[in-house]
């Protein structure tokens, strides 16, 4: 099988390692990217050192986490797109939550197709009755903007609330949660920094 590999040249794009950096920069275990994956950490690690390839259903997944296209993996890393266009109409809607609990909110990543981008955006819409997101914290900063509805923030010990139109900015290394309030939908653009 090894051989197979070699002959294949998948090895040279060195897919492993690539996800690493998205994991590390997003500050994420191996636990706790296997629960956001439904694969185990065992396997996760066997990937990112090179011992095993991934399927392309596993492959998808994490792309997918990451908010990242399939061809992360398989293109140069020094031929990056200066700019990227994500059409409504091909943007993938996901759960926060694939462990079998409902979900807090549905996201879509508004970025894509870039790799190696400073930031994430997503298009986050938060169900009414939804309970809050746990606390997590992750590297960088993270800015929220309320198209419709309203938004609880807790951010360490103090909550505030959002409303259409309102905006927070706030150091994303500490622990934090969201919940939607009130009898409407909430939808907000979240940017997060890479560090």
């Amino acid at each position: 099988m090894s051989v197979e590999l070699e002959t294949l040249g998948i090895e040279t794009y060195e897919i492993g390692a690539k996800i690493r950096r998205l994991r590390k920069k997003k500050d994420l275990s191996l636990m706790k990217l296997g629960e956001h994956t439904g694969t185990s950490a065992g396997l996760l690690s066997k990937i990112e050192t090179g011992r095993l390839i991934p399927t392309l259903p596993t492959l998808m997944r994490i792309a997918t986490v990451f908010g990242v296209g399939l061809d992360h993996f398989f293109e140069n890393e020094s031929e990056q797109p200066k700019a990227a266009l994500v059409r409504a109409k091909d943007r993938v809607r996901l759960p926060n939550r694939t462990d079998g609990h409902a979900p807090t909110y549905w996201f879509e990543c508004l970025d894509f197709p870039v790799t190696n981008r400073r930031m994430d955006a997503y298009l986050a819409t938060f169900k009414p009755g939804a309970r809050a997101t746990e606390p997590h914290k992750h590297a960088g900063a993270e800015v929220i903007y309320v198209i419709a509805g309203s938004l609880l923030v807790t951010f360490e010990n103090e909550t505030i609330l959002l409303d259409k139109g309102d905006s927070t900015y706030f150091d994303a290394t500490f622990p934090h949660s969201y919940r939607q309030q009130g009898k409407a939908a909430c939808c907000a653009v979240v940017v997060v920094t890479n560090g």
